[in-house]
């Protein structure tokens, strides 16, 4: 709501929202290039042509840091509301949606556009009243980028304007106060954290199935076959663009080795790659690909294995 936002804040987007055309929270998406934003209207994130990111930016959330920037604190728990209670499925597969964007324009080395709203019922209540809906949204001029991404932490900085600052620790934990970020949670015991390979292999094949998916291409699960690689990735015509070796690992089994096969095709296989899922299975899941030559710089490989 209106009277939760910074007033510095809540000034640029009533400037905005004055200054320009009275478009729907919809609409405004879909004139940013994304084509399927009827289709798509409670995302928290989008992909627009040009390969551009968008994402939404809720107001309230938003801090001012020093010399006026904005900074906002995103949660990388999927799994938990801001107010520490859990998600369902669809809020979680959203939230993993939207990770997914914005950790890709952090490799990238990108930054993002946003959308700033506001909404009709207290911010708390966001993701758990029916009457939740957007009250005003604008689209941001300014480029948003990812500042800092620390998964130990479950926590990462988006910073609007040029790159080169971030707020200190102390407007970090007041804006923490603010709230937007989920309270950490108890360790679980050690025997509930330990992963077998086997079903860390198995968290991991099923994110990256669901990554290359929400990109419209099929993803194959061929490591039965012990090939070389576990996915065939191809897209909508069938033509095959990569093949992908997945592994898996969190903080009880952080190493990884390749298998013969896996060397053997990484040497003649052109489209081979690795594709190595940190936190497979948890909340802060993400991933990198790498090609045979940078296999050395993937946390975890084993070169001698």
């Amino acid at each position: 709501m209106d009277k939760e936002v910074d007033p510095q804040v809540l000034a640029v987007i009533d400037e905005k929202r004055l200054s320009g055309p009275r478009l729907t929270p919809v609409e405004i998406v879909a004139k940013m290039g994304v084509f399927d934003a009827r289709d798509k209207p409670y995302e928290y994130a989008w992909m627009a042509t040009g390969d551009n990111v968008i994402a939404t930016i809720w107001a309230e959330y938003v801090s001012v840091g020093a010399g006026g920037r904005w900074f906002y604190l995103e949660s990388l728990d999927t799994q938990h509301r801001a107010s520490g209670g859990a998600r369902t499925a669809n809020q979680v597969q959203r939230a993993k949606d939207r990770l997914a964007l914005l950790k890709r324009t952090l490799d990238a080395g990108q930054g993002f556009r946003a959308v700033v709203q506001t909404n009709r019922v207290p911010i708390a209540e966001l993701e758990t009243n029916k009457s939740a809906k957007v009250s005003t949204r604008v689209r941001d001029d300014d480029e948003w980028h990812v500042a800092s991404w620390e998964p130990d932490q479950l926590l990462a900085v988006l910073v609007r304007g040029p790159r080169g600052w971030l707020p200190t620790e102390a407007e970090v934990q007041a804006a923490k106060a603010r709230g937007g970020v989920p309270a950490p949670a108890e360790a679980a015991p050690a025997a509930a954290q330990a992963a077998s390979p086997e079903h860390l292999q198995a968290a991991a094949l099923d994110y990256v199935k669901r990554h290359f998916g929400g990109y419209g291409y099929k993803a194959e699960d061929v490591s039965a076959q012990q090939i070389g690689f576990d996915l065939e990735v191809s897209n909508a015509k069938g033509v095959t663009l990569l093949k992908v070796a997945v592994k898996g690992t969190t903080s009880g089994l952080p190493g990884f080795k390749l298998t013969d096969e896996e060397r053997t095709a990484s040497a003649r296989d052109p489209l081979w790659r690795l594709l190595v899922v940190t936190d497979a299975g948890g909340p802060a899941a993400q991933h990198k690909i790498y090609k045979p030559s940078e296999m050395s710089q993937a946390p975890g490989f084993d070169p001698l294995g």
